[in-house]
């Protein structure tokens, strides 16, 4: 079920009804909806899959309950060890065994040994890296004692399945979410007008400026050969937005409907492509996978603490897994050394926290070094962002060679119309402008408006939803839902 699809909009009119009028009074009948709407919305997409969430909801849960004080630590660790294996062991199966396997084949045939293919037909559930990761942060900070064993199963299967979130994200740490299961909610107008708010923003980035770019991207993408280096460099430019409006757009839509149910989710992301330097591009983009991979992989491996190869070879770990998270590809590994390369100067240079504030922060334009800072960085990204996008590595070789081309400088040439390409264009423009005016909040349009007069606030809302009807066509889906 998509957010930007009929079905999403009347699966809320049911469920948001229910839950507040007729279960207002009953917790565990709001946290019992909860796990009932999440099921039919994961079970939607593929409903066999419902029993691989399941499972790993129970498992985790009975994991938890054991992990008690009283038990001795060998117990423990192989508790936790069980966790771990059977959990990322479905997400290697679903997600990386032709992976592996299409690799293996090919490493004996360069030794000269035949093996016979083996590959299977396996569908990727939709989500499994964002639950996984976010039930396997229960099982660690039980192990841990940084969290206490929840006894309540309702509360926890809906912690792991929580609708909003349970296929893309943000992946949310037990800490944060599950505690606020066991909370009492009564509703909050203003927190459900900021829920909308949000919504409506994310709704803007998805179908105006992420399908408008996947149009020109997946073009350029698909034809490179023939493309123009122009072309191509605007063909990169255009799915280095797309990924951008799509991804944050869904944790947008995401954040806001956990507000309109009484929840409070992380934020996702923090205008990232304003960033000063790699490692402040990091600490803004898809911040619940990055902190993940910082605290419960980069940290225990020494994280910083050690020498100088220690750093260079943590870092490397810790972008190669992260490029690998996103899926079975060596696209996304070299994409992960890339950034692991951008990145390795700053730290070694113990430059790396350098940037925490906001850019430009209380002006209406950055100076001159943050601009060239934030045009360095942008272009880092998006040279990094066409391995990515590409099919191969091969191809994303052959697409950076056509960029740097003799026709780099001549006009861009697309199937489709110029004026719509000048249109995407112009999109672009107005949501920078409009994300630069708002980088100081959680979400673009937070408090844009609030001192304007109620018609223009109210004008300026009416252009957003104008603009996203106008724009508003076949269901596309969000690329995130494949890693």
């Amino acid at each position: 079920m998509l957010f930007n699809s009929i079905e999403f909009v009347v699966f809320l009119l049911l469920v948001f009804p229910t839950y507040w009028f007729l279960f207002q009074k009953n917790l565990k009948l709001q946290n019992l909806l909860i796990v009932i709407a999440s099921y039919v919305f994961y079970g939607w997409w593929d409903y066999r899959f419902l029993a691989l969430i399941i499972f790993s909801t129970v498992l985790d849960f009975l994991i938890g309950v054991l992990l008690t004080n009283d038990i001795k630590e060998k117990k423990k660790k192989f508790l936790l060890w069980t966790s771990l294996l059977v959990n990322l062991g479905f997400l290697g199966v679903f997600k990386y065994y032709n992976f592996f396997m299409e690799n293996l084949i090919a490493a004996f045939a360069g030794l000269g040994i035949t093996l016979h293919e083996t590959s299977l037909q396996i569908i990727l559930p939709v989500g499994i890296s964002f639950y996984t990761f976010q039930t396997l942060s229960y099982t660690i900070d039980v192990y841990k004692r940084k969290l206490e064993p929840t006894k309540d199963l309702i509360a926890f299967a809906a912690f792991v399945s929580f609708f909003p979130q349970l296929v893309a994200g943000p992946i949310e740490r037990a800490s944060n979410l599950l505690p606020q299961f066991y909370k009492k909610r009564i509703f909050n107008y203003q927190h459900a007008v900021d829920g909308m708010r949000q919504i409506l923003w994310g709704l803007f980035k998805k179908i105006v400026i992420a399908d408008n770019c996947a149009v020109f991207a997946n073009e350029v993408f698909g034809n490179h050969e023939h493309m123009s280096g122009s072309s191509l460099l605007l063909g990169a430019i255009f799915f280095t937005f797309q990924i951008y409006g799509d991804f944050s757009g869904y944790s947008d839509i995401a954040i806001g409907t956990s507000r309109l149910f009484g929840f409070d989710l992380k934020q996702n992301f923090a205008f990232p492509y304003f960033s000063r330097d790699i490692a402040e591009f990091w600490r803004r983009w898809h911040i619940s996978l990055s902190t993940w991979f910082r605290d419960y992989l980069y940290i225990p491996l020494g994280g910083s603490r050690g020498g100088t190869w220690m750093k260079i070879r943590n870092t490397f770990i810790i972008f190669l897994v992260s490029g690998f998270w996103h899926g079975a590809n060596w696209t996304f590994i070299v994409w992960g050394g890339l950034n692991a390369l951008y990145f390795l100067p700053i730290m070694l240079s113990n430059n790396n926290r350098k940037n925490l504030d906001v850019v430009a922060q209380g002006k209406l334009a950055p100076n001159i070094r943050e601009t060239m800072q934030i045009t360095l960085t942008f272009s880092l990204t998006v040279f990094a962002w066409i391995f990515f996008r590409s099919a191969s590595v091969k191809q994303a070789i052959t697409y950076i060679k056509g960029i740097f081309d003799n026709t780099l400088f001549q006009v861009p040439t697309f199937d489709l119309s110029r004026f719509y390409a000048l249109q995407v264009i112009v999109l672009i423009l107005i949501f920078i402008i409009i994300e630069w005016f708002g980088r100081d909040n959680k979400y673009a349009i937070e408090k844009i408006g609030f001192t304007w007069g109620k018609y223009y606030r109210r004008g300026f809302y009416f252009f957003l939803v104008f603009v996203i009807t106008l724009y508003l066509g076949s269901d596309q889906t969000f690329i995130y839902f494949q890693f």
